[in-house]
């Protein structure tokens, strides 16, 4: 797993830290202790060679109470003395605590060899730490032995250790709690960058980095992501500009041409076959022409952001059957059988936030795609989404699905097909490829100004399966007059013109007006 650049500075000031405790702390330990070693290793020698003349002296006068005279030197002192006598094999010790056998062999020949020796060493069961210092008195055939107990200056040094381990444990957690707050304040001008960018993502294109605010070091970065923007901000208005003069543009022939059509449609049984069918082509060509200039005049609308979005709270169930009704008795201006609406009982109450023209234009454009690529609608039906149960109202979704009767969709387009003029691989043999490769583009525009999803599934009878998904406003048993109220304001689909509860939006999709407010696919 690769690092961000977060956790990598934290590590290198973690690791840092952590050697330069180990590094300082090695040096601390190991120079205290060798001059403490070295100051005691001193004071030994100094105090052993003092005994050792007030043997010499004791002996040289004829004291021969080897024992008494040892332990005199020893009392009070912590210390112990060992003397070993030309003329007699066993040495004379000043305790019993001290075993002459534990001095290392090695110290004892030198010394008895005439010498003067020191060496440090751990004895016993428990390996206690001591310095022994050999003395020869040659004037008396003696040499003398006195062993220093260390464990004081052990324990010093073994406190020590632990400091020094603790102390490093420390500066490490320090270096990486510094890590971290360096690597936070550094990557803040990039989180500023990220955050402007998917603001900008969304269609927020006035977002821009404060150069007065930015780092110094950063200003070259926020002068080019601003002029980017403004750049990018440029040119997309100048497409919508364009894009929408076009179809502007082009509205005026169109219509000229569709009266012409009448006017020639009127005569059509003077016309011989030939000019008849020559007529009916150029009929579905000219009213294909006329749904992709209202789709690319919405289009264009939607990327200019000249939008007012109409949402109000509505009853799912009833917004979902009469939109296909209406859909039904207006698509391509036949009147069809509506395909059956299946709702489940869980979601009969449920309300969402919807604007009910525009879901009505999502509704048809799915049925038309259904009745030109699949086949036709074979059901619809409205559920609780997958994360809908014991869920708050607030977090909760209703699912809407459409299957159609055709062999679906390959799971490789299923993320092309929402894009624009997208008909697909399969298109020149599913229909009669009448469609203008905008209609899924516009029901994902549609979907998304109401907050919602759509997306492409598998029909369980091998279909396609479009599903789109609205957030819950209320679960309440509401008596949805708020949908009754209005009648007589409703146009012949049934689609109530206002409420009392609508939103106004602007900036997703292209508004709805009575001049455009013809379904396209």
């Amino acid at each position: 797993m690769r690092l961000g650049i977060g956790a990598r500075i934290t590590a290198v000031f973690g690791l840092g830290a952590l050697l330069l405790s180990i590094v300082m702390g090695g040096v601390s330990y190991f120079t205290t202790r060798h001059y403490l070693l070295a100051g005691r290793e001193t004071s030994a020698q100094q105090t052993a060679f003092t005994n050792a003349v007030y043997v010499r002296s004791a002996l040289e006068g004829g004291d021969t109470a080897y024992v008494t005279l040892l332990t005199q030197i020893d009392f009070g002192s912590g210390a112990h003395s060992i003397l070993y006598h030309q003329g007699n094999p066993q040495p004379y010790v000043s305790s019993l605590s001290v075993n002459p056998s534990a001095i290392p062999a090695r110290l004892r020949r030198e010394v008895l060899g005439g010498t003067v020796a020191t060496q440090t060493y751990r004895t016993g069961s428990h390996g206690t730490p001591v310095i022994v210092v050999g003395v020869p008195i040659p004037s008396v055939k003696v040499a003398y032995f006195e062993v220093f107990d260390l464990s004081d200056l052990d324990h010093t040094l073994r406190v020590l250790g632990l400091a020094l381990f603790g102390a490093g444990v420390v500066t490490t957690l320090l270096g990486i709690a510094l890590g971290r707050f360096a690597s936070a304040r550094s990557l803040r001008p990039l989180a500023d960058v990220s955050r402007a960018a998917g603001a900008i993502a969304g269609g927020e294109l006035d977002t821009r980095l404060d150069a007065d605010a930015a780092d110094p070091d950063l200003e070259p970065l926020t002068n080019s992501f601003n002029a980017m923007v403004d750049q990018l901000q440029e040119r997309i208005e100048r497409e919508a500009r364009f894009n929408s003069d076009v179809s502007h543009e082009l509205r005026s022939p169109l219509t000229t041409l569709a009266a012409s059509l009448e006017v020639l449609e009127a005569d059509r049984d003077k016309l011989t076959p030939r000019s008849r069918r020559a007529l009916q082509l150029l009929s579905d060509d000219l009213r294909r022409f006329q749904r992709m200039v209202g789709d690319l005049l919405e289009m264009s609308r939607a990327d200019a952001g000249s939008v007012d979005v109409f949402l109000e709270e509505v009853s799912v169930a009833e917004l979902v059957q009469r939109s296909v009704v209406a859909g039904a008795a207006h698509m391509d201006g036949q009147v069809l059988e509506p395909p059956p609406v299946w709702v489940d009982p869980v979601v009969q109450a449920w309300r969402v936030g919807a604007d009910k023209r525009r879901f009505e234009r999502v509704m048809v454009n799915l049925m038309e795609n259904a009745a030109n690529y699949g086949g036709g609608v074979t059901a619809i039906s409205v559920h609780p989404g997958p994360c809908a149960p014991g869920e708050e109202a607030a977090s909760a979704t209703v699912e809407v699905t459409v299957d159609d009767a055709g062999p679906g969709i390959d799971p490789l387009e299923r993320s092309k097909v929402f894009e624009r003029f997208y008909r697909g691989s399969a298109s020149g043999r599913r229909g009669a490829g009448t469609g203008t490769g905008l209609g899924l583009a516009l029901v994902a525009e549609h979907l998304h100004v109401m907050r919602g999803d759509v997306r492409v599934e598998s029909s369980p009878a091998g279909g396609a399966r479009l599903v789109l998904s609205l957030p819950v406003a209320s679960r309440g048993e509401g008596d949805d007059e708020g949908d009754e109220e209005g009648d007589e304001d409703r146009d012949p689909r049934g689609i109530a013109r206002g409420g009392a509860r609508g939103v106004a939006r602007t900036g997703d999709v292209a508004d709805v007006t009575d001049d455009d407010a013809g379904v396209t696919t």
